[in-house]
């Protein structure tokens, strides 16, 4: 499958302008702001940038796109991690931000439908006085549909899933314009491929994700969260694996080793001690909550862990979360002018303390800094190296410790990530995961997108 090039002449223009008039955009600056994400690769910018307002006008701006042969980058809002949105063979990126109406909220099947520019935060203040949430969180403010392209995951997986649970159907325009819908909204069906998990994680491969339904769920009577620190690493995930196994349905479970606690501490403004850390919340009942927490205390003693200190008021957990989704910007404070280098794996429960410690080991060996955080109640951990992207020996021993890091991952049947995606970023180590399941990949990307303009060079390299 050969890179399309870009066809941007002023007819195509013209085109493009007869479908969405002034949000045609060739601005240099817009279009470099479209061409990078949140992550440390390099940016592409597109050679245009429309701001699309409906699925019929996405099927219009695609079938234009289709007969030039020109790349599709589909673009939320940007916070991906891993150069999911850059133009790498120019193009058109398709900006769905505006795309962002609640079409129906259904307390009665606990569902939402919402155009893919909704972005989680949106849907959720819609759903307040509802006593309902959207319990996937990424920590960024996404949009829906960028998440359903990216499978995002969050502090909340352990207990609510992924994407992949939380999707139950989407609306997806193909390459060739055609609009599909993958599923009805029945909570389970038997009835031909499951298309709507192959979009999910797509990344804008297959396809450009135009509306998403979604799963909600309660908001719990009462929630509490609890901070604990701990000796060493292997004390704090072995308190996660025995929490896990024993059953306890705790809805977050974080853990922050001594360098990011270090950096929050110094960020955000708190007092816990520099050393491993797990923050937990807890969602039920106030009986249940009660029994959740003081189980899970009983466990963390048995590891040493120390300060079990409870959360209970909502202005409480709001700071202890907040500081939990600024560990990025704690990181790169430690360090200022840096650039954050952010990866991550994902493991069985099984081997997390082996794979996150032989990880800290490998870093501390390295001399860069680099705080590791993670949403260990399913196995995954992030990795945030604190580099200074001019100096080529420092961004190479970075890059050298996260290809080991991600090869040890898939070596204890992981992955070599649990939740930011592969966009152009991670396209190397898909072959050592997925061995022949890849051809198989590429055979779907084939036969959807058989000209390679759906967000050309991510997940497969062209």
């Amino acid at each position: 499958m050969s890179a399309p090039a870009p066809r941007l002449d002023d007819g195509f223009l013209a085109e493009l302008r007869a479908i969405a008039g002034d949000r045609v955009v060739t601005n240099a600056s817009v279009c470099e702001r479209h061409g990078r994400d949140e992550s440390y690769h390099p940016g592409h910018p597109p050679d245009a940038v429309v701001f699309a307002h409906s699925t019929d006008e996405v099927v219009a701006l695609v079938r234009a796109c289709a007969a030039r042969k020109a790349p599709i980058i589909p673009f939320g809002v940007g916070t991906s991690l891993e150069g999911h949105v850059a133009a790498l063979n120019g193009g058109v990126c398709l900006d769905l931000s505006q795309m962002n109406r609640i079409l129906a909220v259904r307390p009665e099947d606990m569902d939402a439908s919402c155009e893919a520019g909704v972005t989680r935060k949106q849907l959720n203040e819609s759903m307040r006085d509802r006593g309902l949430f959207f319990s996937v969180d990424p920590g960024a403010d996404a949009t829906l549909g960028g998440m359903t392209a990216t499978r995002a995951s969050g502090t909340n997986a352990v207990r609510y899933g992924t994407m992949r649970e939380n999707v139950l159907s989407l609306v997806a325009v193909l390459a060739d314009g055609r609009v599909i819908r993958t599923s009805r909204r029945a909570r389970k069906s038997a009835a031909g491929y499951d298309l709507t998990r192959l979009f999910v994680g797509s990344e804008g491969t297959l396809g450009v994700i135009t509306e998403v339904t979604v799963r909600l769920s309660g908001i719990p009577e009462a929630i509490s969260a609890a901070v604990s620190a701990f000796p060493d690493l292997a004390a704090a995930v072995n308190t996660v694996i025995a929490t896990i196994q024993a059953g306890v349905p705790v809805a977050r479970i974080e853990l922050l080793d001594e360098v990011q606690m270090k950096a929050l501490n110094r960020y955000s403004k708190l007092a816990h001690r520099e050393a491993p850390t797990l923050f937990f919340e807890f969602h039920g009942s106030a009986k249940s909550v009660v029994e959740q927490v003081e189980t899970v205390a009983a466990l963390a003693r048995d590891f040493g862990g120390a300060d079990f200190q409870w959360a209970i008021q909502p202005e409480e957990r709001a700071k202890l979360w907040q500081a939990r989704h600024d560990a990025y910007y704690a990181a790169l404070a430690l360090r200022p002018g840096s650039r954050g280098m952010a990866t991550d794996v994902c493991v069985p429960i099984s081997r997390l303390a082996e794979c996150i410690l032989e990880t800290r080991t490998d870093i501390d060996r390295s001399g860069l800094i680099a705080p590791i955080v993670g949403h260990v109640g399913d196995g995954n951990f992030h990795v945030v190296f604190v580099v200074d992207p001019d100096d080529q020996n420092e961004m190479r021993r970075a890059e050298e410790v996260n290809e080991r890091m991600v090869l040890r991952a898939i070596a204890m049947d992981g992955t070599c990530t649990g939740e930011h995606g592969v966009g152009y970023g991670k396209v190397e180590f898909l072959p050592a995961e997925h061995g022949e399941a890849l051809a198989v990949m590429r055979a779907i990307k084939r036969a959807l997108d058989p000209d390679g303009i759906m967000n050309p060079g991510k997940i497969l390299r062209p």
